[in-house]
């Protein structure tokens, strides 16, 4: 049994299981990041506009594409549409301002990030009285603008981002073309197995972030502590010759069927992340696994569960 480097989303475009996560990648490091990257074999990219470093990503993928190592066609860019942006007109506007910075006539995929819509004037992420930059911007008309926008050429695929079955469903009720993937918090303390099933129904794939959690709150009171610190985890990745990471991942892509962006500026981290294809867990160490699933998130969003869109209000 090979462990599965690539995924097939419903519209036939094939999506490597693995890419590279750019979120909170600091400019200055994140260029490098993408150009090691691509010299170990990463061929997939996460990236968002909310992110702020297009700019570099774009830039090691130019100069990757202009030294013959890779080619357009071999990279598949990812990125996403922020909420104050969620109006249907709105849409393709950000979608090329993503595209100026990261140099490219094409995404690969454009995704709605969140359900829920801020105000456009607003900051893009306010802590302090959130409520009152709440819009009731419908995420059926912002799929409407992400469908305009595949249809001019402007993305090869279009998809959703931290949208729960729920809204999976509304959206397909109302779609003309249906979303490739959703991609949403998942790690084995969130194995999210429910909306994993719900969404392979229907065809649309599930790409995880946070797939090794986040050393930097563990501890901290109500988030998980990641599953590369368990003592069990670390006891099998001495019997696997492997990391922890290694064995979280492989588990992640392997046994859960998701695809996943760990994000590191690190070249040996990055190296590390992308070896996980030639080993496959006991019975015994999947099940061990799947029992870690506790149901936390890292990604709360807490100042945003009273928005008629927030997404976690619901089991799945």
């Amino acid at each position: 049994m090979s462990v599965p480097r690539f995924v097939h989303l419903n519209n036939g475009v094939s999506l490597p299981t693995i890419g590279l996560g750019t979120y909170k990648s600091p400019k200055g490091q994140v260029e490098e990041a993408v150009k090691a990257a691509i010299d170990i074999g990463y061929r997939h990219f996460d990236c968002a506009w909310y992110y702020g470093n297009e700019t570099e990503v774009g830039s090691a993928i130019k100069e990757k594409i202009n030294s013959g190592t890779v080619k357009r066609e071999d990279i598949f860019v990812t990125s996403k549409l922020w909420n104050n942006f969620h109006a249907r007109d709105a849409v393709i506007p950000k979608l090329k301002e993503s595209l100026t910075s990261l140099g490219l006539e094409y995404l690969d995929l454009y995704l709605i990030h969140w359900p829920f819509g801020i105000k456009q004037d607003g900051p893009p992420l306010p802590s302090e009285n959130a409520e009152s930059f709440f819009t009731d911007d419908d995420y059926v008309e912002t799929w409407k603008g992400m469908e305009d926008a595949q249809k001019l050429g402007l993305t090869k695929s279009i998809g959703l981002s931290n949208f729960n079955s729920e809204q999976v469903e509304r959206i397909l009720k109302n779609a003309t073309i249906k979303p490739v993937v959703n991609q949403v918090e998942c790690n084995p303390n969130l194995t999210q197995k429910k909306l994993i099933s719900y969404c392979k129904e229907r065809d649309i794939v599930i790409v995880g972030y946070t797939p090794l959690g986040r050393v930097e709150v563990a501890g901290q009171p109500g988030f998980p502590d990641p599953t590369i610190l368990d003592a069990k985890v670390i006891a099998m990745s001495k019997k696997y010759n492997k990391t922890a990471a290694q064995i979280v991942l492989n588990y992640l892509v392997n046994n859960l069927g998701v695809v996943v962006i760990p994000k590191s500026v690190t070249p040996s981290r990055i190296k590390e992340n992308f070896e996980i294809y030639d080993f496959v867990l006991d019975a015994e160490d999947e099940t061990y696994l799947d029992s870690r699933n506790n149901g936390q998130r890292v990604a709360q969003l807490t100042p945003y569960k009273t928005h008629k869109y927030y997404p976690f209000n619901i089991d799945f």
